[in-house]
This record gives C-alpha cells, structure tokens and sequence, in this order.
C-alpha cells in the first residue's frame, strides 16, 4: 500500500498554523508549553507530528542523503552517551504518541523497531546504537534512521563547562541555512546572521538553560516563499540551477505566495545537559487565507524593519506583495 494511501485510512489532514495572528513580526523566543491548543487536537500534544503529505517529506530526505549525506547531517562533540538518550527519547515518543505506526520489539539482545509508515524495520543494540540497514545509501547511525522516518528535522544541543554548541543536525529541509555551516557552534553565533536577534543573543545563556532545564516547549518562526520547496539549503543540487532554487521572486503578473511555517519543539535532557530540537515545516497557500489573516499578514510585513526584509528575502518584493495581499 502506498502512503498516501495510508494516510487516506486513518483521515489524516494536514495540520493548520498561522502564528502571526498578532500582526506583527517580531524576534522573540515564544515558548508555550507543549500540549497548547492551536486548533489541531491531539496532534498539538505531540513532538512528531504525521500528516497526508508524508510521502513527500520522505522523499526529500531520501533524495538528500542519494545526493550527499554530509551536507545535511552533522555531529560535533556528539557523545555516545548522549547519542543513546537522544534515540530512546525519538523512540519512546514515537511509539507513544504513534502506537499504530511504531512498534517496538525488546529482545533479549537487541530492539526492532517496526516502521509502518516507511516498511522499515531497524535493529538496534541495546544502546540504541544503530545494528543494520537496508537503506541505499545505508544509514550511517540511529539518529540517520529514526530522522528518516520521521516528517521533523532533528537537531541536539549540548552544553559544558559553560559553553553551548550545536552536537548533531539532520536537516533535509533547511530555509536558507546549512548543517554544515552551523555544526559546533554556539546559538548566539547560530542565530547571529538573523536580523534583530542581537537582543535575545545577549541573553543566549539564559536562553540555552531554558532549553535543556524545562521540558517540553513549542515554538513557531515564519517566513514567505514563492514555491513549496522543502529544501532550500543555500546551495543547490548539481542538477538545478541557483535562479530556479532560489523561491523568493514574487511575480504580481503570476502570483504565487506561501507562508514558509515552522513548529519547533525543544525537550530538555538536563541529566545530560542537552536537549532535543525538531523542526517541522508546514505551507499554508497566502491565496487561501481568509480576509482577516490576508489583513494580520500585510501588517507583519508592514511591521519588518529594512534589516528584517533583507534577512526575509522581501526588500525588492515587499510592495508588491503588500499591494496583492489587499487586492487578490
């Protein structure tokens, strides 16, 4: 049975979020606790969500890894210790917030897990260190496997002797930034290019012990686009030029306009100084939005500061894009 097909079965829908209903575009943590209602029942409850347009996702991030593994996943200082806890809390939430799809099998030597959704089954050791595979290429850790069964990018942060860095990456659908440009740095220097962060980046230590002292926590960042590309690293495939990659021309006489949406979830491991970080990309088409969020998306825009539209990728289109939003 084919995936979609799957998804069909069990009615499920993609998952709806518009996290600027305040009309304004700000830089800010925006941490509410996991479980928060934004209008989507149990799936706000969960760390991985699943959706009809899984098959899709998959086959980003196979088509990735075909192309080359190192430039979407990382890890730097990444513990073998902290390697196990990552994989059994990718594990345990999986098969307890998606029993149906993940099943675990706890031998006398070793785990299988049972992957309905992608027909995979992976052998672990009791360390949760990745025994076998059948994947082409062939998955190179737990953490290469367990992302690519998922619909999340998935990234670790770790901290010691009063120093945070980035320890592992595997992100298939990065907007505009890369695993490898950003593997073993710290947040602040992380997040440093990103327009009116240098406030938020002053207290980045603070920030950091949020993350791993308190579970768990959500958080939305947002952007536009003009394709609904999942991967966008800055540099393309060899088989695709830099002018058909890009995804930021908005063209009034042909418009096309998403908003780009992020669902981040942040699952502390204080016993090993280090949390879990996911990412989950989600398109909602600007053509279908109702007049009230066409009106708090005009504002957002309208709030950017020049720095934060070149950041975006709106300083040539923003009134063009503004003039659309209020005439359709």
């Amino acid at each position: 049975m084919i995936l979609e097909e799957v998804f069909q079965e069990v009615g499920v829908a993609s998952l709806r979020y518009f996290p600027l209903a305040n009309g304004r575009y700000e830089v800010k943590p925006g941490l509410y606790t996991l479980g928060t209602d934004f209008g989507n029942g149990q799936a706000d409850q969960q760390v991985f969500q699943f959706d009809e347009n899984f098959a899709d996702y998959r086959s980003v991030k196979l088509r990735d890894r075909a192309e080359r593994l190192e430039k979407y996943y990382q890890t730097c200082n990444y513990s073998d210790q902290l390697a196990t806890a990552v994989s059994r809390l990718i594990v345990d939430r999986l098969t307890h917030e998606h029993p149906d799809r993940f099943h675990l099998q706890n031998l006398e030597d070793e785990f299988i897990l049972n992957c309905t959704l992608t027909g995979e089954i992976l052998h672990f050791d009791k360390a949760l260190r990745l025994l076998n595979t059948t994947a082409n290429p062939p998955y190179i850790s737990a953490l290469d496997a367990l992302a690519a069964q998922i619909q999340e990018d998935v990234a670790v942060i770790c901290r010691a002797n009063d120093r945070d860095w980035l320890s592992a990456i595997h992100l298939c659908a990065p907007n505009y930034w890369s695993a490898e440009q950003k593997i073993g740095k710290t947040f602040a220097e992380i997040h440093s290019p990103v327009a009116g962060i240098e406030r938020l980046n002053q207290r980045s230590s603070a920030i950091v012990n949020t993350m791993i002292s308190r579970s768990a926590w959500v958080r939305f960042a947002w952007g536009l686009t003009t394709d609904t590309r999942l991967n966008h690293h800055p540099k393309p495939p060899p088989d695709i030029s830099q002018a058909d990659w890009q995804g930021r021309c908005f063209d009034p006489l042909n418009p096309r306009l998403y908003l780009r949406i992020e669902r981040q979830v942040i699952w502390g491991l204080p016993d090993l100084d280090a949390a879990l970080f996911t990412i989950r990309t989600y398109f909602r088409d600007c053509q279908t939005l109702d007049g009230e969020m066409r009106e708090k998306l005009a504002e957002a825009i309208s709030s950017m500061s020049s720095q934060s539209l070149v950041y975006k990728g709106l300083s040539e289109s923003q009134q063009a894009i503004l003039t659309w939003l209020k005439n359709p």
